[in-house]
C-alpha cells in the first residue's frame, strides 16, 4: 500500500530527487529529441555564494527549460561561472588587506596564482547553490570564463577586430579609480549628489567658478562661447596676463561652443588632463595638456608647495592661498552637484589620461556591414531580437544611440591578459596569441614589452553565448545557436546584453538569442534594496534549509512581472511552504482512497486510471474538468508569452480553491456512491496528474516526489505537457 507521510519534508526529498535527475541524463540534450531550445546561463561570480537575485534568475530560467522539455523540445541549459575580473580582484584585495598584504607588494604572477587558488577553492560553492535551486542544467557542458578554450576564442576575436580596424589603442581621458588603480567604463561608476562649496576666483579680467580648485594649477586657457555677447571684445587666440595660484601666467582665449553660457559667469578655465569636456576642447583646438594629479589622487610638482597632498586635503589650503592673494571673490556654500564614484569602493573618480584599448561602436565594418551599434539596432528593428518589456527596449535604444567607444582594457591583474607586445626599438605593436613571439617581426629586435593590462570582463562575457557553445564542439554551435532566451537582470542590459548582441552579429552575423527577458531586483518586504549594512539580505540557501526550494521558487515567481522589482518577505515564502503541503495533502487524499491503495498494493499501475480526460457524471465532475481545461490553456499561453507570474497565480488558485476546497469536498460524497466511485477516482487522479505537470516547472521537487508515489514509470521532468 502506497502511503505519503503526513507532511511534506523537503529535507528528505530534494537531494534524493536531484540525484535521480542527474543520473537520468535528461539534463543533457544529447539524450533528448525534438527542436532545440537553448538558454545560456548568465554565469554567477565563481568566487561568491549565490544571492537571492541569482535565485530569481535561476528559477525563471529553470521554469522555461522544464516547460519546453515537457513540450518535447531538445532543451539545453548551459551552466557556467564567471571569473568576474574587477569584482573578484576587489574582493581578493580586501582579503589581502586583512592579512596585512597588498598586491602592489606581489609580482603579477604571484597575485594571479593566489587569486586563481582563491577562486577555485570557492567555485564549488556557487555550483552547489545552483544545484540546490533545482536547476536542470547540463553539467557536462559546465564552463568557466577562464577555461583555455574560452580564452582562445576571446583572443581570436581580439585579433580579428584589430585586423578589421575596429580595435585601436589611444591615450584619452578615462574614469580612474585611485584606490584600485584602474580605468573604469562609464557603467562601472555611479553618481552621488553632494552639497559642497562652489568657489569664484578672479582670473585676469574674468571671474571663473569651480568646485575643484585643486585642478587649476596648470590652467592657461580661458574659454567662452563664441556667441556670448558679454565677451565679444575678446578674440580666439588673444593673450592676457593673470596672477594665479603660484604666480603670474599668460593665458590664451579660446572660443568653443561647449561652454554653457548660463552657468556661472559663462567663462571657464580648463584642465584637459582631468575633465572629459575639457579634454575634448583641448583636442579640438590642439592645446597643451598637463597632468596635475597623479594616479594615486595626489598633486604633482606643478602644484608647488602642495605637491604630494591628496586633493581633499589640499583643497582648503589652495583656497586660503588664493584668498590671501585677493583672488577669491565669493563662496557659494550650498552648491549641489553629482560626483562620480567607483561603483565598488565609492572612491572619487579622478579622470586621467591613460592609454587604453577601445572598440569602435559606430565605425562601418570593412566587409560593408553596418557598425556594431547599428547592427544591434537593426536586430531590434527587424524583430530578430525582442526585449520582452517595451520600456527596456526604449532604454536600450536610447543607450545605443548615444553610445561611445568601448574601453576594453583594465589596469588589473585578474582576468584574461591582453595578448599584445610592444617593440621598444621600433614601436611596433604585435598581437601574440600564444605568448610565443620573441622577436619583433618588423625589426627583429628581442626588446619586447608585454602589455600590462587585462581585458574588461564584459569583453569576454560579451562573447558568452557563441563562445560557450563553440568551446565544447562546433556541432553544439550549429545545433543550439542562436539560442532562444537570454534571461538576466535589467541592471546589466547595457553592460552585457547590448554587447552580446553586437559581438554576436560581428562574429556570426546572427543574433545570440531571440528573446531578452529581464527580471527586476529582489527587495525586502518594505521594498528597500537589500544590503548587508541594512541587515535585510535574504540568503537563498538559508531559506531553502528552512522552507524548501519549491517554496522559495514559487514565492519569487508568484508576483514577478518581467522587469519589475520584487518585494520578498519571509511570510510569503512560508505561505508557499503551506501551498506545497496543501498539494501533498491532496495527493495523500487520492492515494488514501481504498480502491487506489489496494490496486497499488497488488503491484498494478495507476495508469489504469485514464490519462486522457475521463467522462464526467456529475456537475462537480464537469465543473472541475472544464476549469482544468481553461487552466491548461491559460497556463500554456502565459508561459509562451513569459507571463510566468500569471501562470503561477492561476495554478495556485485552482489547486487551493477549485480542486481542494470545492471538488475534493464534493468527491467525498461521490466516493460513497458505487455508481460514481470509479468516475470520481478517475477525475481525481486525472486532475492531480495534470496539476503536477503544470506545477512541475515551478515546484519541481515536491511534484516529482508525488509523481513517483503515483507509480508513474517515467520521470515527471520528461512527461508530456498537458494538451487542451
Amino acid at each position: 500500500m502506497v502511503e505519503l507521510e503526513k507532511a511534506y519534508d523537503h529535507s528528505k526529498v530534494e537531494d534524493k530527487i536531484y540525484a535521480i535527475w542527474m543520473k537520468s541524463g535528461y539534463f543533457n540534450p544529447d539524450n533528448l529529441s525534438g527542436e532545440p531550445y537553448t538558454i545560456i546561463m548568465p554565469p554567477p561570480n565563481a568566487n561568491a555564494p549565490l544571492h537571492v537575485g541569482h535565485a530569481l534568475g535561476m528559477t525563471i530560467e529553470d521554469i522555461l527549460i522544464r516547460y519546453h522539455r515537457m513540450r518535447g523540445r531538445k532543451t539545453l541549459w548551459l551552466p557556467g561561472t564567471d571569473h568576474a575580473g574587477f569584482e573578484t580582484q576587489v574582493v581578493f584585495e580586501k582579503k589581502l588587506e586583512k592579512e596585512g598584504k597588498s598586491r602592489f607588494k606581489m609580482s603579477r604572477e604571484e597575485f594571479y596564482k593566489a587569486c586563481w587558488d582563491f577562486v577555485q577553492q570557492n567555485k564549488h560553492i556557487s555550483e552547489e547553490g545552483i544545484k540546490r535551486l533545482g536547476a536542470s542544467c547540463d553539467w557536462s557542458r559546465n564552463t568557466f570564463t577562464l577555461d583555455p578554450e574560452i580564452i582562445k576564442i576571446v583572443y581570436q576575436t581580439f585579433k580579428k577586430m584589430r585586423n578589421d580596424g575596429l580595435i585601436y589603442r589611444a591615450g584619452r581621458i578615462c574614469n580612474w579609480c585611485p584606490k584600485h588603480q584602474t580605468g573604469l567604463a562609464d557603467l562601472e561608476t555611479k553618481y552621488e549628489e553632494r552639497t559642497e562649496p562652489f568657489y569664484y576666483f578672479k582670473y585676469g579680467p574674468f571671474t571663473i567658478g569651480t568646485s575643484r580648485p585643486e585642478t587649476k594649477f596648470g590652467d592657461k586657457y580661458v574659454v567662452m562661447h563664441p556667441k556670448d555677447k558679454r565677451y565679444t571684445k575678446y578674440k580666439h587666440g588673444d593673450k592676457l596676463n593673470a596672477e594665479w595660484i603660484n604666480g603670474p601666467i599668460t593665458a590664451t582665449v579660446i572660443k568653443d561652443e561647449a561652454v554653457d553660457m548660463e552657468f556661472g559667469t559663462g567663462v571657464m578655465t580648463i584642465t584637459p588632463a582631468h575633465d572629459p569636456i575639457d579634454f575634448k576642447i583641448a583636442q579640438r583646438h590642439k592645446l597643451d595638456i598637463e597632468t596635475i594629479i597623479d594616479k594615486r589622487g595626489k598633486l604633482l610638482p606643478i602644484a608647488g608647495e602642495f605637491e604630494g597632498m591628496k586633493i581633499l586635503e589640499a583643497r582648503p589650503k589652495i583656497v586660503e592661498k588664493l584668498k590671501a592673494k585677493r583672488l577669491l571673490e565669493k563662496i557659494e556654500e550650498n552648491y549641489k552637484h553629482n560626483v562620480q564614484l567607483c561603483y565598488k569602493c565609492g572612491s572619487l573618480i579622478e579622470p586621467q589620461i591613460v592609454p587604453q584599448w577601445y572598440i569602435s561602436m559606430t565605425k562601418q565594418l570593412p566587409d560593408g556591414r553596418p557598425s556594431l551599434r547599428d547592427m544591434a539596432l537593426e536586430a531590434l528593428d527587424n524583430k530578430k531580437v525582442e526585449i520582452v518589456t517595451e520600456k527596456f527596449e526604449k532604454i536600450f535604444r536610447h543607450w545605443m544611440e548615444n553610445i561611445r567607444d568601448w574601453p576594453i582594457s583594465r589596469q588589473i591583474w585578474w582576468g584574461i591578459p591582453i595578448p599584445v607586445k610592444y617593440c621598444v626599438d621600433c614601436g611596433e605593436t604585435i598581437i601574440d596569441l600564444g605568448d610565443k613571439i620573441k622577436n619583433c617581426p618588423k625589426c627583429k629586435s628581442s626588446n619586447l614589452e608585454k602589455d600590462p593590462d587585462t581585458f574588461d570582463t564584459w569583453f569576454s562575457s560579451g562573447q558568452w553565448p557563441y563562445a560557450t557553445l563553440l568551446a565544447h564542439a562546433e556541432k553544439d554551435l550549429n545545433s543550439f545557436f542562436p539560442t532562444q532566451v537570454m534571461e538576466t537582470g535589467w541592471d546589466i542590459l547595457f553592460f552585457w546584453v547590448a554587447r552580446m548582441i553586437m559581438m554576436s552579429y560581428y562574429l556570426t552575423n546572427k543574433p545570440p538569442f531571440e528573446k531578452v527577458y529581464l527580471h527586476g531586483l529582489v527587495r525586502d518586504k518594505d521594498k528597500q534594496k537589500m544590503s548587508k549594512s541594512k541587515g535585510n539580505v535574504v540568503d537563498p540557501l538559508g531559506v531553502i534549509d528552512t522552507y524548501g526550494t519549491d517554496a522559495l521558487r514559487f514565492a519569487l515567481i508568484f508576483s514577478t512581472a518581467a522587469g519589475n522589482d520584487i518585494p520578498l518577505a519571509e511570510d510569503k515564502i512560508k505561505g508557499m511552504k503551506h501551498f506545497a503541503n496543501k498539494l501533498w495533502n491532496i495527493a495523500r487524499f487520492v492515494l488514501a482512497n481504498e480502491e487506489i491503495s489496494n490496486f497499488s498494493a497488488k503491484g498494478g499501475s495507476l495508469r489504469k486510471f485514464p490519462i486522457s480526460k475521463p467522462g464526467a457524471k456529475t456537475d462537480a465532475d464537469r465543473d472541475i474538468l472544464k476549469k482544468l481545461d481553461v487552466l491548461v490553456k491559460s497556463s500554456t499561453e502565459h508561459l509562451e508569452n513569459f507571463r510566468l507570474h500569471e501562470a503561477a497565480q492561476e495554478i495556485y488558485h485552482f489547486v487551493w480553491h477549485e480542486f481542494a476546497d470545492v471538488y475534493i469536498e464534493a468527491s467525498k460524497k461521490q466516493l460513497q456512491d458505487e455508481k460514481l466511485k470509479q468516475s470520481t477516482l478517475s477525475t481525481l487522479y486525472f486532475t492531480l496528474l495534470t496539476v503536477l505537470k503544470l506545477l512541475h516547472p515551478f515546484m519541481p521537487f515536491v511534484t516529482e516526489e508525488i509523481w513517483s508515489k503515483l507509480n508513474q514509470k517515467e520521470l515527471l521532468m520528461i512527461a508530456k505537457w498537458p494538451q487542451y
